[in-house]
């Protein structure tokens, strides 16, 4: 079975469509798979495994040995997603191959049988996925995956599709012409997530997999081998890796099964290769060190000194990975892993909580990359004193591997994961198939097979029956166990710790300490005080959209409500409030921040972090907190038998807040840690300044300093947040599968007896924020690698309900825009791997829209990309946009908001604020049009509305020690990236 938490995603949000008609295979030209493994007959991942096939799923072998698996999914309605597995990845290449996986990759989008020389993502934009998200691949260390999420999709188009990716698969172009010009972006994108992360990532790669190829073999690559690489070199590597015998195709999709099965067949059947199938190399295992006897055998340690990162420590038990029979004995004992962890985690947070030695600490239990079966601790100490909060962590797991959990605890414990596993059934039929897709491959790189929803429950529930205090006691010694204990301490002061110190530490005895364990004080909603007096409905009427229905409560709450069983077994719930960012005066940064790490974790009422944990055992709920520009909120996903229990706990916290010293000092130590990493890189000063700077210098957008933080006292935390919980419209929005007469009645006893709110201050309702003055290109400098540079540019725009439907299409212009500097930073110049430009249009407020284009880049490369967002957005001022770069644009969005707007989610985000502003509900009018439709004369007008005449306000990040550059590189530096 693939790994549990896989089986956790996001599901798609939609209701149900008629299915698209489809021919039979013969009408369509077709012939019917001879290759599809006959009822009776094991499929092939099931082999040796005793768990129940998931029959949904139609398994089939070619002779050539290629494999796959098909089966039909309508979420969303109308998409297909493809995942073409090659069983290679940069554990496969050889010293002089570093980053040759990854590099193929890219060589594949590049040119190949049916595409010629960057066409692969035009291409898939005529035909509806967006690049990034619906068009995409990914590099490990075991495998390399081409996705395709096709939306729209009909038989002729899913076999256009099947045969580009077998020409992408089977006949790439990998020419010395080809491998030159893509080896600079690959540069690029290995210069852009470099830095100071990746050194450190590296250097504990290194030590924690010393001796194995995992230690040595980073996915990106080195620049040297990169560098060195030609059309030869790579499509060596191709012909060892690249066979039908290694590659693994899973479909699933709202078609016919069959017709995936048929167009495998047709396009991959007669993919021959010359010569016997190289063996797969010898990963290598972890061994334990010379000498090593008795229970602890530390080996290999290492200090990493990192000025600018935040102390971290991270300790492991390795043990070798072994090919394991997936049978249902094994996975129960998985979920016993499961168990343990979920035990010794929740001690660890209790301390953390109660002010320990360190922020944060969790065990983890992982099977990596078929190297090695590892059980990692990683904490972060508070102080310098990282030996006491090792001595803590350690002793929190030793009394773990002394002493059996309590059956209450394990109840606890259990209650949590049966929740997990019986919802995931209820919301089978609502589960995307991109993620069935995914999870087919997930199965195949672990080496195990895969389950439905139904078995997970099933083996879970049968664990639970054997679970006793013994064997899970037995289960947490083997997972802190293993043939040698490596560790590795990130701290930005040198001289505070030795690789012999760390050694020592680790090897010393640890005294078991109980004190964390958590009591089994039972606490039930049934003892909660009511909010107050219930109120009365003094309005219900229909919303003028489909079936959500308008209530409004005698306090003033309203609530719009939509009830169905279209996503069975999920309720989604959103609560806005109050002023949002408005609602802060400029001198309390710190403030805001700080309620986001620490409002909701003070509890309300009696009720502490604690309390609330134990409130929802058992239960599927939610308690997500956001700041918006012009209002709070609220967020959970929930079930219809929790729903009642979520209304309290949100409306409780307005009523009855309590205000903890405790969250708050913590969420001020996270924020400092945090601070302390935003100088290492450019990322890191775009995320800490480029709002503050963009909104001119508007201090409510200042990512406050660690002395900021400390001067904030609990009382001042308490008497800003007090009125701003206090004020504004309270709106509830409840969308999903529920009862909608019983959640009328808990919100009378909930939201509705709250007292009147105060009305929102005038200069609160009437806030504005304001745009950065164009000027000289402001600078800012970061501590980090000396080839590393940011820049930005951004034009100010619209915002509010009002002119909605004009920022749909200003979101057509932001994409061809998009296009326009990918084409020309990376496809051409080669000097950015990711540039992007993005659209901000707040619905809420009436100002602070933004155009924003952003790049990761050299620093000689900061003028380029100036110069071209500036001719880019000249350009559209005076020449519109051809068809074809429209129907790139509007192609992907007419199909993701197709794919979404059929979804209670969606119309929930769309019709949020409507109570209060109707123009929200207006604005749903033409939607899909809006995305989808426009003429060259519509962007010409925007573009010369938003562009023309105004210049863009710059910004850029460079080394300390450098000077901004004035000119672009001479034309051969940029190309080749040297």
């Amino acid at each position: 079975m693939t790994d549990f938490p896989r089986a956790f995603r996001r599901l798609a949000l939609c209701l149900p469509l008629s299915l698209l008609a489809v021919q039979p295979l013969a009408a369509q030209g077709i012939p019917a798979p001879s290759s599809l493994q006959a009822e009776g007959e094991v499929p092939w991942i099931y082999e040796g495994s005793d768990v129940p096939r998931d029959e949904e799923w139609l398994f089939g072998e070619l002779d050539n040995g290629l494999r796959y698996g098909v089966r039909e999914n309508g979420v969303p309605p109308g998409q297909v997603s493809i995942r073409v597995r090659i069983d290679a990845g940069s554990l496969y290449e050889e010293d002089d191959e570093l980053g040759y996986a990854h590099l193929l990759e890219h060589l594949l989008f590049r040119e190949s049988k049916y595409l010629g020389i960057s066409e692969a993502i035009p291409t898939w934009q005529r035909l509806g996925a967006t690049f990034g998200s619906d068009t995409n691949a990914e590099t490990s260390p075991t495998h390399t995956v081409y996705k395709l999420d096709l939306p729209n999709v009909d038989p002729a188009k899913l076999e256009e599709s099947m045969k580009l990716l077998s020409g992408m698969v089977r006949a790439p172009v990998l020419s010395d012409s080809n491998v030159a010009t893509e080896v600079p972006i690959v540069l690029a994108e290995k210069r852009e997530r470099g830095g100071v992360n990746e050194r450190v990532s590296e250097a504990s790669l290194q030590t924690l997999f010393a001796g194995q190829r995992l230690a040595e073999r980073i996915t990106i690559g080195t620049d040297e081998s990169l560098r060195g690489a030609t059309g030869a070199s790579v499509q060596a590597f191709y012909d060892r890796w690249y066979r039908p015998e290694n590659t693994v195709i899973s479909v699933v999709g709202d078609l016919d099964p069959v017709l995936f099965a048929s167009l495998i067949e047709k396009y991959f059947a007669d993919w021959a290769v010359a010569g016997e199938p190289t063996p797969a190399p010898n990963f290598g295992d972890p061994l334990p060190p010379a000498g090593a006897n008795g229970e602890n055998p530390v080996g290999d340690v290492a200090v990493i000194v990192e000025p600018s990162l935040p102390r971290a420590f991270t300790y492991g038990y390795f043990k070798p990975w072994r090919q394991v029979l997936d049978t249902i004995v094994y996975n129960e004992g998985r979920l016993r892993e499961q168990l343990a962890l979920q035990l010794i985690n929740r001690r660890l947070e209790a301390r953390a909580r109660s002010g320990g030695s360190f922020l944060y600490a969790q065990a983890n239990e992982a099977k990596i990359s078929r190297s090695t079966h590892a059980t990692l601790v990683q904490f972060a100490p508070l102080t310098e004193d990282w030996e006491q909060a090792l001595a803590d962590v350690r002793s929190v797991i030793a009394d773990a591997l002394s002493n059996p959990p309590t059956r209450e605890e394990m109840e606890r414990e259990l209650q949590e994961m049966e929740v997990g596993y019986a919802n995931l059934v209820e919301q089978r039929s609502v589960l995307a198939g991109s993620g069935y897709a995914d999870d087919l491959v997930n199965a195949v790189d672990i080496r195990e097979a895969i389950a439905a929803p139904e078995t997970f429950l099933m083996v879970f529930n049968s664990m639970r029956e054997k679970a006793t205090p013994e064997n899970v006691l037995e289960e947490t010694r083997k997972l802190f166990s293993g043939n040698v204990v490596r560790a590795t301490y990130i701290t930005p002061a040198a001289n505070e710790a030795t690789e012999e110190s760390l050694a020592a530490a680790l090897s010393a005895d640890v005294k078991a300490s109980g004190d964390a364990r958590l009591t089994a004080q039972s606490i039930s909603f049934d003892e909660l005080p009511p909010i107050g007096e219930p109120g009365e409905v003094v309005a219900r009427a229909p919303h003028s959209i489909g079936d959500v229905e308008r209530v409004e409560f005698d306090n003033g709450v309203k609530a719009l409500l939509l009830a169905n069983d279209h996503e069975p077994g999920r309720v989604a719930v959103k609560v806005r409030f109050g002023g949002g960012l408005r609602a802060f005066d400029e001198d309390e940064a710190a403030i805001i921040q700080l309620g986001e790490g620490a409002l909701i974790q003070s509890g309300l009422g009696e009720l502490g972090q604690e309390e609330l944990d134990r409130l929802a055992t058992g239960r599927k709920m939610g308690f997500d907190f956001a700041i918006g520009e012009g209002a709070f909120s609220f967020n959970a996903q929930t079930r219809r038998q929790d729903l009642a229990d979520q209304l309290y706990l949100f409306a409780a916290k307005l009523g009855m807040p309590r205000w903890d010293a405790a969250p708050l000092e913590r969420a001020k130590a996270a924020a400092r840690l945090a601070y302390q990493s935003y100088n290492a890189s450019p990322a890191g000063i775009i995320n800490r300044d480029l709002e503050y700077y963009l909104y001119g210098q508007d201090r409510r957008f200042l990512t406050p300093t660690p002395d900021m933080l400390d001067a904030v006292s609990l009382a001042e935390f308490r008497d800003t947040w007090t009125p701003a919980l206090q004020q504004g419209p309270i709106e509830v929005l409840i969308f999903g599968d529920y009862d909608k007469e019983a959640a009328i009645e808990t919100l009378r006893r909930t939201f509705g007896a709250l007292p009147q709110r105060e009305p929102l201050p005038a200069d609160v309702s009437s806030g504005e924020f304001g745009f950065a003055t164009p000027g000289e290109t402001l600078v800012r400098k970061h501590s980090g690698e000396a080839d590393q540079a940011a820049a930005v540019i951004a034009w100010p725009v619209g915002a509010g309900p009002a002119e909605i439907r004009k920022s749909r299409q200003l979101a057509i212009l932001t994409e061809v825009f998009n296009n326009r500097l990918r084409d020309a930073m990376r496809e051409r110049a080669g000097a950015s791997y990711a540039p992007v430009v993005r659209l901000d249009w707040p619905t809420d407020v009436e100002t602070g829209g933004t155009v924003t284009a952003l790049a990761q880049l050299r620093p000689t490369d900061v003028p380029t990309f100036f110069r071209e967002a500036d001719r880019i957005a000249s350009e559209l001022t005076v020449t519109p946009p051809s068809e074809d770069e429209l129907a790139r644009a509007t192609e992907p969005l007419r199909n993701y908001y197709e794919r979404i707007s059929s979804g209670n989610y969606f119309f929930l985000l769309e019709l949020e604020n409507s109570t209060i502003d109707p123009r929200r509900m207006m604005a749903l009018r033409g939607l899909l049009n809006d995305y989808s439709s426009t003429t060259p004369d519509a962007m010409l007008a925007l573009a010369q509305e938003y562009f023309a005449g105004t210049p863009g306000w710059r910004m850029a990040v460079i080394p300390e020690g450098q000077e901004l550059a004035t000119a672009a590189p001479a034309s051969g530096a940029a190309a080749t990236g040297r």
